[in-house]
């Protein structure tokens, strides 16, 4: 058994100490799972892989109750963890595209009655 898989045994994401240790043993891993999500991306992505290990590495030490019993459960859950990160990054920059800053106008009618103009008809 080698060390990963002992320390996957008795880990607990609450405990970040041992989630340090264990990214430190699987580090290399992660990142060749990271460069294998960012092949399938547009050219030009800005998400490097070393930033998506280390964001999916904060993602799983917020984690309250995980348990990994053994080495392939804990790379799922991290290869999920990326795949749900580049999602996110891909929604994000959809809405910026798409006036994701823009102020938002609330058309309450009382907001109509109190400027002197009547409120909308609908």
């Amino acid at each position: 058994m080698d060390a990963a898989n002992k320390n996957l045994g008795n880990q607990c994401s609450s405990n970040n100490e041992k989630l340090t240790e264990l990214i430190t043993l699987v580090y290399d891993e992660l990142r060749r799972l990271a460069s294998f999500y960012l092949r399938g991306e547009r050219p030009g992505h800005t998400l490097q892989t070393t930033a998506l290990v280390h964001e999916a590495y904060l993602r799983l030490a917020g984690q309250r109750q995980a348990r990994w019993e053994n080495r392939s459960q804990f790379f799922a859950i991290a290869a999920q963890q990326m795949r749900r990160i580049l999602v996110d990054y891909a929604r994000s920059r959809g809405a910026s595209k798409r006036g994701g800053a823009a102020v938002k106008v609330s058309l309450d009618k009382e907001q109509w009655s109190s400027r002197g103009s009547g409120a909308p008809t609908c």
